[in-house]
């Protein structure tokens, strides 16, 4: 069943396409890698999906309504959320306060009830804190929950962003190069930790990552682009084994030869 559908997409910024003509499609609980030389526009497509950057041609759908144009915070509530290749946290607010601001947009109780301090108000905040900790539980943040997320170390800083990402309840989770600056052994977590995920939360899960490794050991599917085009598309050994993505990442000799 397919959930989202990008067809035609096209973004230029001054003389440079971004994007030129990409179609994207993603079926439900799928595992897909969208890999890529620098500045093959995988980032761009992430920041047209999630409403930051509007298209100038082309079309985007979930479960087959349009969202091509929604600002960021419609089409995050249609199930959409994203983690970015730069951690973008609430740095001096607290591990389970990055969470719970995530989380609120689904609480139960009103305006109203919040600034009465109805009884409804605090049985829906007893609930919130057992969901938070429920989830910084499942990336092992449980007693870190009160620290700055400025003061974790950079792994549980890219663990608390998939966390407070998770937080919004997603159908579709876009992954912005999360193994960036990991070790091999921290590589290996998290490619066993996103399978589990993917897994919990039912989810469709999109990743952008240049550690090959992740890509080709997890991913059901691989996207390849190369100057805002898409070039390939396959399994990973199809894709390893595909001469335009040989030649998009290590070029063509002087006789033409890669």
């Amino acid at each position: 069943m397919r959930i989202l559908e990008g067809r035609g997409l096209a973004k230029r910024f001054g003389g440079i396409k971004a994007l030129n003509g990409v179609d994207l499609q993603l079926n439900k609980g799928e595992l897909v890698g969208l890999i890529g030389p620098n500045g093959s526009g995988k980032t761009t497509v992430f920041n047209v999906i999630t409403g930051i950057y509007r298209p100038d041609r082309g079309t985007i759908s979930i479960e087959g309504m349009p969202i091509a144009g929604l600002p960021p915070n419609r089409i995050n509530r249609l199930g959409i959320a994203r983690t970015f290749q730069n951690i973008r946290l609430f740095r001096n607010l607290s591990v389970i306060d990055n969470v719970r601001t995530a989380y609120h947009p689904h609480v139960r109780y009103g305006p109203v009830s919040a600034v009465c301090r109805t009884e409804r108000f605090f049985e829906g905040e007893k609930e919130l804190h057992a969901k938070v900790m429920e989830l910084l539980s499942l990336f092992s943040l449980q007693d870190r929950s009160g620290e700055l997320a400025k003061n974790l170390p950079y792994g549980d800083q890219r663990r608390l962003e998939i966390a407070r990402a998770l937080a919004t309840e997603p159908k579709i989770l876009l992954l912005d190069e999360p193994a960036a600056g990991m070790n091999p052994t921290e590589v290996g977590k998290l490619m066993e930790f996103l399978l589990e995920i993917r897994e919990k939360f039912r989810l469709t899960v999109l990743i952008i990552e240049h550690q090959m490794r992740l890509v080709m050991g997890i991913c059901e599917r691989v996207v390849v682009m190369d100057f805002g085009e898409v070039i390939a598309g396959g399994t990973p050994e199809e894709i390893r084994n595909e001469p335009r993505v040989i030649e998009a990442y290590l070029g063509k000799g002087p006789s033409g030869e890669n």
